[in-house]
């Protein structure tokens, strides 16, 4: 189940409140799930970066310092001066798909034609190592779906992502990079970073410059399965980027559905094992908006026990945690059922654990033991 974040009561309206939003994003341990337990905690970004040095010496955490202003008012500037608009969570051009999300992303840097996030949104993700009828199947899907009146989003890797990305340039296609909106990463793909903007537009959550590493690309598919309204997986092999974007969209309840492969070919295996676990089959963008249209099914209520819980002490409350959690993350909602303690005592430790460094949070909103 996943818990919606209710906006910001104070959205940023001048220079040193973008400042201070950026300020409390990148602050040492602040996560999206910290940024918005902070912000309901709090009402606003700068009572919130007032009370985070006093929250983490109660969570054990010494010598705490808030990201400093000037780094932060360098990130607006240079975005700024290199044309990138900020869109804040809770205001109105902010994807509303994604904003229900639990760790949506505080911020988005964005370049390009703002509209494009207000039609519906499908993603088509798949394989780097495309093969040419993948790419010429994802051509005829993003365009289908592009002239249905859809955007088309993915991750602008090579492969299946900049074959859907060219297919819908014309239309306005939406690309979220897991670097700074200036890293053309790949470098082959350096072109449609240029092209897109004119009718589309890039998405990223990290800051000008930041060169992506290996922890970043599963944010950026979170953002992807969070903006869409169904992921479709083209090609896949069994463990690929494009299963990890899968697996987040199922986590937020939205439709997965795969193109089916030849049983021979790796690059479909993915797909042929999300088809077998109950994705839909598709081959075309009608059966695309075909699988939309079932009606859903009605959702089965969930029916919580809540047992009366006597405060425990704080130490006690984070070994009750932390036996619950292991090097494989779990959602915070199975932590909260098994500690037995009520939710928002649940949040308040897993807010404090975060600041001692002691777990993490993986895209998704998913929990695990600190590595």
């Amino acid at each position: 189940m996943t818990e919606i974040t209710p906006p910001p009561s104070q959205h940023p309206q001048t220079q040193t409140d973008y400042i201070n939003w950026i300020r409390l994003i990148r602050s040492r341990r602040v996560g999206p799930a910290t940024f918005h337990r902070l912000m309901r905690s709090h009402g606003t970004v700068t009572a919130a970066i007032d009370a985070l040095p006093g929250i983490a010496k109660q969570a054990g955490v010494r010598n705490y310092a808030v990201c400093p202003f000037d780094a932060a008012e360098a990130e607006l500037m240079e975005a700024q001066h290199k044309g990138y608009r900020p869109i804040c969570f809770g205001t109105a051009d902010y994807p509303a798909l994604l904003a229900e999300t639990s760790d949506a992303p505080p911020l988005l840097w964005a370049k390009g034609n703002i509209a494009c996030l207000a039609k519906p949104v499908i993603a088509l993700v798949g394989a780097r190592n495309a093969s040419s009828l993948g790419r010429r199947m994802t051509h005829i899907m993003a365009t289908g779906l592009a002239e249905a009146g859809f955007s088309v989003v993915s991750g602008l890797a090579r492969g299946i992502d900049a074959a859907a990305h060219k297919a819908t340039l014309k239309q306005g296609t939406i690309a979220v990079v897991a670097g700074g909106l200036d890293v053309y990463y790949p470098r082959e793909n350096q072109q449609l970073y240029q092209d897109i903007p004119e009718n589309g537009i890039l998405l990223s959550e990290q800051p000008a410059g930041l060169i992506p590493q290996a922890r970043h690309f599963p944010m950026r598919n979170r953002i992807i399965a969070g903006i869409a309204q169904a992921v479709v997986v083209m090609e896949g092999a069994a463990r690929s980027g494009s299963l990890i974007t899968a697996r987040h969209a199922l986590d937020i309840g939205r439709d997965v559905m795969a193109v089916p492969g030849h049983p021979f070919d790796g690059r479909a295996a993915g797909c042929n094992f999300l088809i077998r676990d109950g994705a839909a089959l598709v081959r075309s963008a009608k059966d695309v908006i075909d699988a939309l249209a079932l009606p859903e099914q009605p959702a089965q209520t969930k029916i919580i026990a809540h047992n009366k819980v006597m405060d425990i002490p704080t130490a006690e409350a984070h070994a009750r945690i932390m036996t619950l959690l292991s090097a494989t993350a779990v959602t915070e909602d199975i932590v909260i059922r098994d500690s037995g303690m009520p939710a928002r005592t649940v949040s308040q430790h897993l807010m404090d654990l975060e600041l001692q460094g002691r777990i993490e949070r993986h895209p998704g909103g998913l929990l695990a033991l600190a590595s």
